[in-house]
């Protein structure tokens, strides 16, 4: 004979209204005018400060501040499944610097040397020189001085990134390649900076931080604010010297060169303002449409009741 089921009512809940699910629910009730009041006003918001920002980007003059020098590319995919994975963070943390498991297809030479950075993000890395003058006179023209360190996130540069323990670089990669896209080894990146050399150039950290889109930009340089340029970039005549490396016709793409400073709305750019502007219009145009359909129920109703 099977015994009868016994209730524990130790696990049962307390008798209160919490536990009980017996609180009074509120259900907010938003009248028509409430509504397009809320849609109005977001709309007449986004749209005083879609025109602000606007206007601040168009009306700069001199760029004062800080000054950041950015590479953006068009159509390059670095979201791409196998081209993120295609790296060693083994080998970048210096834990095993000839570890190569999981760069494919750029792992080791057709010797069977292993890549020193191996895979493809490394291997594709932006390499174009790029130096700024300003024309001080028609005759005279100074090198902006640009900043290369201090461009990176700090856990990359003294967490995910390490170089091997040593006084000469160069000993500690012995017996590997150079990726077959580079002109130079990974020890000579930066042959006047030591700190800024192998595995720690600020460079190569910050192209190994994959974008999420296929158009991207990214920090180059920062103005050294000294001389002519302690207050930022003076209004005037600039030049650029770009010493061609990286190609972007073979995957039909576009690459430029974009010079920005942080403002009170972030970086100085046309792109919040013109969202904040769209943003209004569409708000503004959906509150019509909502009073319209609002004003023909109406009178739909009253013309019923008569």
């Amino acid at each position: 004979m099977e015994k009868p089921f016994e209730y524990d009512k130790s696990r049962q809940p307390a008798n209160s209204a919490f536990k009980q699910q017996k609180l009074p629910g509120h259900y907010l009730r938003l009248t028509a005018t409430a509504v397009l009041s809320i849609f109005f006003t977001t709309g007449l918001f986004c749209l005083c400060v879609g025109i602000i920002l606007i206007l601040s980007a168009k009306s700069t003059k001199k760029i004062e501040g800080n000054v950041y020098m950015y590479y953006k590319l068009y159509g390059f995919y670095q979201n791409l499944y196998r081209y993120v994975l295609s790296r060693s963070n083994a080998q970048l943390m210096s834990k095993n610097i000839m570890d190569v498991h999981g760069c494919d297809p750029f792992k080791m030479s057709e010797d069977k040397i292993p890549f020193i950075p191996c895979g493809a993000i490394a291997n594709s890395m932006f390499n174009d020189t790029i130096i700024l003058s300003y024309n001080l006179h028609s005759s005279e023209h100074i090198q902006v001085p640009m900043l290369k360190y201090g461009l990176t996130w700090w856990t990359d540069k003294y967490v995910k990134f390490q170089n091997p323990v040593s006084s000469n670089l160069a000993d500690q990669f012995e017996g590997s390649a150079k990726p077959p896209s580079w002109s130079v080894p990974i020890y000579e990146l930066d042959r006047d900076d030591p700190g800024n050399n192998g595995f720690l150039n600020e460079d190569f950290i910050v192209w190994m931080r994959t974008a999420a889109f296929p158009t991207f930009k990214k920090l180059y340089r920062r103005l050294s604010r000294e001389h002519y340029f302690k207050e930022g970039l003076p209004a005037g005549n600039y030049s650029f010297n770009i010493s061609y490396n990286f190609p972007v016709t073979r995957f039909q793409g576009e690459k430029s060169v974009v010079l920005s400073t942080l403002t009170w709305s972030g970086g100085d750019s046309l792109f919040l303002g013109l969202v904040y502007t769209v943003t209004g219009a569409l708000t503004w145009l959906s509150a019509f449409a909502i009073m319209a359909v609002y004003l023909m129920l109406k009178n739909r109703k009253e013309n019923l009741s008569l």
